[in-house]
């Protein structure tokens, strides 16, 4: 019996074989690779518009850092130091378990100082000094809100538009509607660095950065610390090159006899992960070795740059990356939990971040690069102005606090030097702009030349977007 019976098909493998024609679709790869993204799916050609940015580094702060500490300055709350937080502020909004049971919410001002930077005069930590002398390059929103009160269903509504998990990642989906913009790399890489301080780091799952429902190939693909940064990818001992080619030539056969025997495409995800991983083979060895930069990039970077995995490396990886033609770069930095010890645990983190943030900000301004590249440094939700635990003087604790937090975003067609949104005196609800989750990731596809209503994929009968049916591109921010 020939393998393609149509007695003996199921109902899938005969509308595969019916409504695809691998020729013609192999054509298409030829003459542009980047026909295999979005375009027959979403139902229009990508991008929708002219894109202001080429590519996304997002900074992404694993744990939810305190806007207090940061970015929301709050000099009222000085005289307030120990009083309850009023129940109208508070209202009926939910605590976790971890403060639902305390006796009272005595407000705790932030032990650290706030000064103005740059022309448009932003109010910054002392705990951000380098991020601080490029204030006229950033924008500040400090009326971001989640639903999510805990950090892995924040986390991932953050990453994927959705608390529970099985969506695509935002980066799966630039993927999916963009292609890559080099055949060598992956388009979208993900990092996680190691606190030096904390050991209370949230764990990150693998769904941060997955492709969910999209096919395989545009999930993010890890690069490690230390000798193999991609898992697997170099030939054990006594495999030369020439052999591990003539392994996948044969290997291909055996696969586009599947493929065109059922239209399962999964088979070519297989083949396309298997010639991406050859290529790597070649380009990732070159790409990961940061040794032979100038020593004033490690100085730039600070003491922690030479150190595998730590954020200040990633961050230069993050700078080799977008040179070479990476779509989008996810860094995790994670450790920012800090329930309890805030004020030493903070200072910690920021001199983990604070310094190679900015000098990756400088290094892509300086290489022209900045003004097509879109940064975005931020986590999951915020932290409560009430102390979790004992408050003293000087050491307290903060509690999740979904409300209302800071971020902020570079580059590419954002506004520089600018703030938006207010909260209240006790940074527990917003009074002006409030922008959502969808919000962000609608203005960051925006940005790309992506319509975030118009990307949609598919699955089980219904047409999912990242956005599902929410989100609003945030004008007041654009350029």
């Amino acid at each position: 019996m020939h393998p393609f019976d149509p007695l003996n098909v199921t109902r899938r493998q005969f509308l595969g074989k019916a409504s695809l024609g691998i020729g013609s679709a192999a054509l298409a790869s030829l003459l542009n690779p980047r026909l295999f993204a979005a375009n027959s799916t979403s139902g229009s050609p990508l991008p929708h518009f002219a894109p202001k940015a080429k590519r996304v580094i997002w900074l992404t702060q694993a744990g939810a850092p305190s806007q207090l500490e940061t970015f929301d300055y709050k000099p009222g709350l000085a005289a307030m130091f120990d009083k309850d937080l009023p129940a109208s502020v508070r209202g009926d909004q939910r605590l976790t378990g971890f403060t639902s049971g305390q006796g009272r919410l005595p407000i705790a001002p932030s032990v650290y100082k706030f000064s103005q930077h740059g022309q448009s005069g932003m109010w910054l930590s002392e705990l951000l000094p380098h991020t601080a002398k490029l204030a006229d390059e950033i924008c500040v929103i400090r009326s971001m809100h989640t639903e999510a009160i805990n950090h892995d269903p924040a986390m991932t509504l953050l990453q994927t538009g959705h608390m529970n998990g099985g969506r695509p990642s935002l980066g799966a989906w630039v993927s999916y509607g963009l292609g890559t913009m080099n055949e060598n790399m992956p388009s979208f890489v993900a990092m996680v660095s190691r606190p030096s301080g904390s050991t209370n780091a949230q764990p990150l799952h693998e769904r941060m950065w997955g492709s969910g429902f999209l096919p395989a190939k545009y999930q993010g693909v890890r690069f490690n610390s230390g000798k193999d940064p991609v898992l697997f990818l170099n030939d054990p001992p006594g495999v030369t090159t020439a052999r591990r080619r003539a392994m996948l030539d044969d290997l291909g056969e055996l696969n586009h006899i599947t493929l065109n025997d059922y239209q399962d495409p999964e088979t070519q995800n297989r083949i396309d992960q298997f010639e991406m991983a050859f290529r790597m083979q070649a380009s990732v060895p070159e790409l990961s070795d940061i040794s032979k930069e100038p020593e004033k990039v490690f100085e730039a970077y600070g003491p922690e740059s030479k150190k595998a995995g730590s954020f200040a490396a990633n961050c230069i990886l993050a700078r080799r990356l977008a040179e070479r033609g990476v779509r989008f770069i996810q860094l995790y930095h994670r450790g920012w939990d800090q329930h309890e010890n805030l004020p030493s645990g903070i200072k910690s983190q920021c001199y983990d971040t604070d310094q190679p943030t900015a000098a990756l900000l400088m290094e892509l301004k300086e290489r022209g690069m900045l003004e097509d590249t879109l940064v975005i440094w931020g986590g999951e939700f915020g932290r409560t102005v009430f102390s979790q635990g004992k408050l003293t003087a000087d050491n307290y604790g903060r509690d999740h606090h979904p409300r209302c937090f800071s971020i902020w975003m570079a580059g590419a067609g954002i506004k520089r030097g600018h703030v938006l949104g207010e909260t209240d005196d006790f940074s527990y609800n917003i009074v002006k702009d409030p922008v959502h989750i969808h919000d962000l990731n609608a203005t960051a596809l925006h940005l790309l030349g992506i319509d975030h209503t118009r990307l949609t994929h598919r699955f089980q009968g219904r047409d999912f977007r990242l956005t599902d049916v929410h989100g609003h591109v945030v004008q007041k921010i654009l350029v």
